[in-house]
């Protein structure tokens, strides 16, 4: 998704982070400074904590603990109770303890840096260990994973420090800010006159096109779902990074997109997840969930749940006009 502020001059910063690119744009431009450096500081912290690509992040230490109890920090718990809380909701869809099969699959190192072609087979596939067996107390934050068990936040972990920054950058200028993280898409404060306008893509690494479908948000969040834009080829077979827990294997392709509106991005970014693992399923669990959403399939017909409106079709921003990069992860 590209987001779009109306009408106003441009208020937003747009940077490299997390494998994806992040934005934040504010109603004053006074405020920029200000809640660019929430969001840095919120970046930075999640990265520290729930990187499963550095070696000296908080996951990794868990996850080679697999089996022992251990104690852990603040943030960690709430990323993982953010997670678990997506795991119920969505019955398993969306399950942290995908981390071995991402793995196994080739999806081993950063997106940038996994090679495009590999000639590797495929390993036979496992369903995940699943979250049910993670012993957790958030009171004392003991955590205990199941032998060979690693957990991979990556679902979830994006999506909360979209809501953690929002909020604090909102609180800290006063105004309204937007933040979003590679399609995971957070609001807090006054919204600009006539909302903010999201135009809608599938990558969020490319330009929505001129007079594509967009929507205007006032509050709450938005999170796209793809499996257009992270895929490469191993041993002659297209992979992709959404897994399905039941079966260790990258989720049957039946939506290109779904982007879902909730509360607070964590819920939205769980339901788009879900959407993509439950295939043929997602349509009648959204309706379930009396989400709005919009599911785009393989051969881009449109399906709109929920009470998502109908596509608006708004001229190309005027130069001035703040454009910043979002889309499908």
């Amino acid at each position: 998704m590209t987001t779009r502020t109306p009408d106003r001059p441009r208020c937003q910063a747009v940077f490299p982070a997390l494998g994806t690119t992040a934005a934040v744009l504010v109603t004053d431009c006074g405020a920029l400074p200000a809640a660019e450096a929430v969001l840095r500081a919120e970046l930075a912290a999640v990265d520290r904590s729930c990187s499963r690509f550095r070696p000296d992040s908080e996951l990794t230490r868990v996850n080679v603990a697999a089996g022992v109890t251990t104690t852990v920090s603040a943030y960690f718990a709430e990323a993982l109770q953010a997670a678990l809380r997506a795991a119920r909701l969505t019955g398993g869809a969306v399950d942290p303890t995908v981390g071995s099969a991402v793995i196994a699959l080739g999806y081993d190192r950063t997106f940038a840096s996994l090679a495009p072609e590999d000639a590797r087979p495929v390993p036979v596939s496992r369903p995940a260990s699943g979250w049910r067996r993670i012993a957790f107390d958030p009171r004392t934050r003991r955590l205990c994973l199941p032998p060979g068990t690693r957990l991979d936040l990556g679902a979830t972990a994006k999506a909360l420090a979209a809501d953690r920054a929002v909020r604090q950058a909102a609180a800290v200028t006063g105004c309204g800010v937007l933040v979003n993280l590679g399609g995971d898409l957070a609001t807090a404060g006054p919204a600009p006159a006539g909302g903010w306008r999201i135009a809608l893509a599938d990558d969020h690494a490319r330009p929505a096109p001129e007079g594509g479908p967009a929507v205007a948000v006032s509050s709450g969040a938005l999170a796209t779902s793809g499996i257009r834009v992270r895929t490469w080829r191993r041993d002659g077979r297209v992979l992709h990074h959404i897994v399905d827990p039941a079966t260790g294997e990258p989720a049957a392709p039946v939506w290109r997109t779904v982007t879902v509106a909730a509360a607070t991005c964590v819920d939205a970014n769980a339901a788009g997840t879900a959407a993509i693992v439950l295939g043929d399923r997602a349509a009648d669990w959204l309706r379930a969930t009396a989400l709005p959403a919009r599911l785009t399939g393989l051969d881009g017909t449109v399906l709109r749940l929920g009470g998502w409106p109908a596509d608006t079709h708004p001229p190309a921003p005027a130069a001035s006009r703040g454009t910043a990069p979002g889309g499908s992860r």
